[in-house]
């Protein structure tokens, strides 16, 4: 069995992160790094030090720059993005902002993350319209076959579309370049849930072109929690507006309403957006979005290809298909009700009570069926996923 020394690289000292845990579970909730939170600490203690003078006179140029910076970062105007507290609140804030009639369809696909699922059933209900699932086969042996099951759900009614760019379930990295340019021709416009997106993959916002694309920072870009961003197509943005309406709405302002409203929705911790710039030098500096990401990419390919053997199962998706998350299916579970409404499967937390293995098991599409989905954040190494493959025969015939 590996070794606390083993699991505590050098690299991995650079995060807070218990040495006795394998952390496998990067993708949930991310994980911030010390110098990160050094920084966050300072920045509280400048708006600490005399809150009146921060909010009114020292935050808006702070944002303002860090704005530039991510904009370089994601390739778009700075006057198309705002900030979010994470992908969940930048897609209500654009589903809540839709104008549906009776009878509009709003497609998400059968990987869709629950919680946005969820709301655009809301939306959906309170107008009459129908939420429509395209259904993505998993196994799936290429993109091919989700552009194809795409277009299937969209119709003469598809008002929006959304898509995740990397599934939360499944771990698939969707080919959204093609899905974006087929719906444009076809007058549709896409939600992109970027969840995953910044940090794990390159980003080309201005060339993508869809309407509406929200990630978070807290993820693979490794800042504090509650920062994300939100970028609207010029065209569209006059429609839009945050989940909680602020000042900003009837600003006198010579700036856009996007900006002005998404800029200020009450007083709230500012910090983990005004840290992302050290989250993005602290990565370059490791080469997280380079040479390190590809080192980790194919530590996960070759981690999958060991636990689907240990499993007995194919690898449910190809190689291409696949950037920092990948899930293989697991024997069914019990099919209990959920206990808790992220994880609520047994064997995650036997895992993790006896080899302190901290990995998702995931109900999908639906109990008693479930995945195990593996991480590779900068951090992990090699001994971590030989403690999983070591657990997991044991906590399986619990």
């Amino acid at each position: 069995m590996a070794t606390t020394t083993d699991r505590r690289a050098p690299i991995r000292t650079r995060w807070t992160l218990d040495g006795d845990v394998s952390f496998l579970n990067h993708g949930s909730f991310g994980a911030c790094p010390r110098v990160v939170l050094e920084t966050q600490t300072r920045l509280r203690g400048q708006m600490e030090a005399e809150p009146v003078r921060f909010f009114l006179h020292e935050l808006e140029p702070q944002l303002a720059a860090v704005r530039t910076r991510v904009a370089s970062f994601v390739h778009c105007d700075p006057e198309d993005l705002v900030f979010v507290r994470n992908a969940t609140d930048g897609c209500n804030a654009v589903l809540r902002s839709l104008r549906l009639d009776t009878g509009d369809e709003v497609v998400i696909t059968s990987h869709g993350y629950g919680a946005v699922n969820h709301c655009v059933e809301y939306v959906c209900e309170r107008a009459g319209a129908k939420r429509v699932v395209a259904d993505v086969p998993f196994p799936i042996s290429d993109k091919a076959q989700v552009v194809e099951a795409v277009l299937a759900a969209v119709t003469d009614r598809t008002r929006l579309v959304v898509l995740d760019h990397v599934t939360s379930p499944t771990g698939l990295v969707l080919p959204i370049e093609k899905i974006v340019a087929a719906l444009r021709e076809r007058g549709v416009e896409t939600l992109i849930d970027g969840a995953h997106g910044p940090g794990m993959l390159d980003l080309d916002l201005e060339a993508l072109g869809a309407g509406y694309y929200t990630g978070n920072f807290h993820k693979w870009m490794c800042a504090p929690k509650a920062s994300g961003l939100l970028h609207v197509r010029r065209d569209l943005q006059g429609d839009v507006v945050p989940t909680c309406v602020s000042h900003g709405y009837h600003s006198p302002r010579a700036r856009s309403r996007y900006l002005e409203t998404f800029d200020w929705t009450g007083t709230s911790d500012p910090t983990p957006l005004l840290c992302v710039p050290a989250a993005i030098e602290f990565l370059e500096s490791i080469g997280a979005f380079g040479a390190r990401r590809e080192k980790q990419r194919t530590m996960l390919l070759e981690q999958r290809r060991l636990l689907a053997d240990a499993l007995g199962v194919s690898v449910p998706a190809p190689d291409d298909m696949i950037g920092l998350l990948a899930s293989l299916p697991l024997p069914d579970g019990d099919g209990a009700p959920p206990t808790n409404a992220l994880y609520a499967d047994p064997l995650q937390r036997r895992l993790y009570e006896v080899a302190r293995v901290e990995v998702p098991v995931i109900p999908w599409p639906k109990p008693p069926k479930r995945l195990i989905r593996l991480s590779a954040g900068p951090y992990n190494m090699v001994p971590e996923y030989e403690r999983l493959l070591e657990a997991l025969p044991g906590a399986l015939a619990q």
